[in-house]
């Protein structure tokens, strides 16, 4: 079902790295097993919650540690410290004051080092290269997937992006999601959670709103602030209040933030199909607070999948044209490409069973943009049009469409 799921976008990060590199991202995103397995190193260390260190299944103080480090970092090897925001300030100090030698590789999963990589008091600013690690790129899990049934193959490759699902996937995908959230919402919740350990539970509760409101429809930062402000969770309807919240989800790579043409505007998805499914059943349906069974959690499934694959097709035409993706509203499209503000591919992904009358309403949709016109179907066998060009999502991986 799988061969080796090789993640080319991150060797291209990692090829032109420093000496110094900082990776971050949320849990279970597969930081720590690339790391380990698809890069070179000498010594590992991962700091536990207490502030120890495990090396080798050896637990060591800081006191231990330290020396240790410092000798390490002189000998050139290449040393990974794991969840390293954990260790005190004076660790910090000495990265500073050591000038960038050595080779290292940091990691971590909170939002709050991110943003203190970024602060101008920080003693750590501008020491590494920093690659944020999200989930698996669409061209690495669609080219992964052996399976012969199409539709199956590309409704996998949307959620097992999710590495954290990979090892329990057995087809079909809608009802292995079922029985995934049924028994481990706790698991899926938890995800997030590390991010915001380190902040005050008000801002983590602001940020979790966030992300029920984007999961329920509200991308834009006025509807978000307007559902904020409905739950009690900022003082003022004002998107001016949250647009730090939405940058860091964005620098994180929980959301992903998309322009809408034409417009001084944005729109907010999550980037995982996984989250963006927990956090709506969730806020429609109380997945959390009640038993829902895998049956009625299937139908919710149904009802987002095609919103996802769409996501998962736009984006990876993106992706493969190096184009940006963008927004349109009216008519609201699926697929909207630009390159250097110009408009070049526009698309519409149709999920369900298509007939030929189907094919003749998105005709008479794109017609009037001045693009080249695309329609994404999972299975294209005797469909026809003379403008649009009729593909299924594995094409993507094998050839381009001119514009």
């Amino acid at each position: 079902m799988f061969t080796n799921i090789i993640r080319k976008s991150e060797d291209e990060k990692f090829k032109n790295a420093g000496d110094w590199i900082f990776v971050f991202g949320r849990r279970k995103t597969g930081k720590t097993f690339y790391l380990k397995n698809f890069t070179k190193w000498d010594e590992y260390f991962f700091v536990t919650r207490e502030g120890s260190l495990i090396r080798d299944g050896e637990v060591l103080t800081f006191n231990e540690f330290f020396p240790l480090f410092k000798s390490l970092l002189e000998s050139k090897k290449i040393i990974i410290v794991d969840e390293f925001h954990r260790l005190p300030p004076i660790f910090f100090d000495y990265l500073h004051s050591s000038g960038g030698k050595g080779r290292l590789r940091v990691v971590s999963s909170t939002l709050w080092l991110s943003k203190q990589m970024m602060e101008k008091r920080s003693p750590i600013l501008g020491l590494f290269y920093s690659i944020p690690f999200s989930i698996i790129d669409e061209r690495d899990i669609l080219s992964s997937i052996k399976l012969s049934d199409k539709k199956e193959k590309v409704e996998a490759a949307v959620y097992l992006r999710e590495p954290i699902l990979v090892q329990f996937y057995k087809p079909p995908v809608r009802e292995f999601l079922a029985r995934y959230l049924t028994d481990n919402k706790m698991t899926v919740q938890g995800l997030v959670g590390e991010i915001f350990r380190e902040e005050e539970k008000q801002l983590s509760n602001v940020y979790e709103g966030i992300m029920h409101a984007v999961a329920s429809g509200r991308n834009t930062s006025s509807e978000i602030s307007s559902f904020l402000f409905s739950r009690g969770l900022i003082s003022k309807d004002n998107p001016g209040l949250i647009q730090g919240y939405l940058n860091n989800l964005v620098s994180m790579g929980i959301f992903q933030k998309e322009k809408v043409f034409d417009k001084k505007k944005f729109v907010y998805h999550h980037v995982s199909p996984l989250l963006d499914l927990f956090f709506y059943a969730n806020e429609k349906y109380g997945l959390l607070e009640t038993q829902l069974p895998a049956e009625f959690i299937k139908k919710v499934i149904d009802e987002k999948l095609p919103i996802h694959v769409e996501r998962f097709v736009s984006s990876l035409a993106s992706k493969v044209y190096s184009m940006e993706k963008v927004k349109i509203e009216e008519p609201e499209i699926d697929i909207a490409l630009v390159l250097f503000k110009k408009l070049k591919i526009v698309g519409e992904v149709k999920w369900s069973r298509i007939t030929m009358e189907d094919v003749r309403a998105v005709e008479k949709k794109l017609e009037a943009f001045d693009a080249e016109r695309l329609l994404i179907v999972p299975d294209k066998s005797g469909l026809r049009s003379k403008i649009l060009k009729i593909i299924e999502p594995a094409d993507l991986l094998i050839k381009k469409i001119t514009s």
